[in-house]
């Protein structure tokens, strides 16, 4: 009987990709999100109006800049709820903040990088370097990433104030010991806010790519829960959108916690790890471990398809700022998902 092919483990693969430092030039900017300001007012009018507030938006307008506080007040003195006055505030950060604030940019090595899907590299302009996940696949020679900017961020401003197509900048890399584990009978969850989907992108069009979504003959569910405020800050969502139309058991189930304030949105609008929570199988959960604070969500219907979650065979993963990842691991854990089956990143 043959030997039975041995894949290497992903920490092998890992450290067969040598670090190299290359220049490399820019080859897109593009903008990911846009300006919603006009929705933004009508919003913000809408509030004050069912507020009973006897005063207009307009009037606490000078131009572009507007009196936040004096409004607020204004609500205040008129009784205004915590929660109205709250979603005001939402509002005025959205109306207030730079555009653009998502960026896809992709970079042209001088020559082949090497990375394992699920890796990032420094990336440096100027004197600056700063990490950023690769969220494409290895098979590309171009490098992409999906850059949000930072407020007083040295690199992240200089990106998006300066940066332009036919730029050079430099890159080091590949870091980091997030990678897809090898293939299995395991379903595949990826738990991301914001741009920590980047290295997920990575991971999942590998995945599709090189025939990982099967085993054995037997289709694999692969999920992607993505948390963001807005809908235009779901980095890749029309990408995501036309893979699950593609691939049925691939599942995108995208959550907006402030979306309701500007649209008509009717998605699930909890935190991820909540939506995560009400996807799973409740009879395959052990609720004696779940907190007290989920098991609601345990037992919520999900908006989404029927398909369910059973944590015992799961392969989980993720990324995102560091106290969402933690909340995001404990509540994996809670609902037994296996250590050994977990790996996740960090940042900021």
């Amino acid at each position: 009987m043959p030997d039975v092919p041995r894949h290497k483990s992903k920490h092998e693969r890992l450290a067969a990709h040598p670090l190299v430092t290359d220049e490399g030039r820019v080859t897109l900017v593009e903008p990911l999100d846009r300006s919603r300001n006009g929705e933004v007012r009508s919003a913000v009018r809408r509030e004050v109006a069912a507020a009973g507030v006897d005063c207009l938006f307009a009037d606490f307008r000078s131009g572009s800049d507007v009196d936040w506080t004096g409004l607020y007040e204004a609500l205040r003195a008129e009784g205004a709820s915590r929660r109205r006055i709250g979603a005001v505030r939402d509002l005025a950060d959205r109306f207030e903040r730079p555009y653009p604030s998502l960026l896809r940019l992709r970079v042209d090595p001088d020559t082949e990088l090497d990375f394992e899907p699920g890796q990032y590299v420094t990336l440096r302009s100027g004197d600056t370097p700063r990490a950023y996940s690769l969220a494409n696949a290895p098979a590309e020679h171009e490098l992409e990433f999906c850059i949000r900017r930072v407020p007083g961020g040295r690199l992240t401003s200089e990106l998006f104030v300066h940066v332009e197509e036919g730029d050079e900048v430099v890159v080091r890399g590949p870091y980091g010991e997030m990678a897809l584990s090898n293939p299995s009978s395991r379903d595949v969850v990826f738990l991301a806010t914001g741009t920590g989907v980047a290295p997920f992108r990575s991971m999942i069009e590998h995945l599709f790519a090189t025939g990982q979504d099967t085993y054995r003959g037997t289709e694999r569910d692969v999920w992607l829960f993505l948390g963001c405020a807005w809908r235009d800050d779901l980095p890749y969502r029309e990408w995501f959108e036309s893979l699950a139309e593609d691939h049925e058991r691939f599942h995108f189930v995208p959550t907006l916690t402030r979306e309701p304030l500007l649209s008509d949105w009717t998605g699930e609008v909890d935190y991820v790890q909540q939506v995560f929570a009400k996807y799973l199988d409740g009879a395959a959960v052990d609720r004696s471990s779940v907190p007290q604070s989920m098991q609601r969500y345990v037992e919520a219907e999900p908006v989404g398809t029927q398909a369910r979650l059973d944590p015992d065979n799961l392969d989980l993963y993720a990324c995102g700022i560091n106290a969402m990842v933690e909340t995001l691991v404990r509540t994996a854990r809670s609902v037994g998902v296996p250590e050994a089956h977990m790996d996740y990143e960090g940042f900021g």
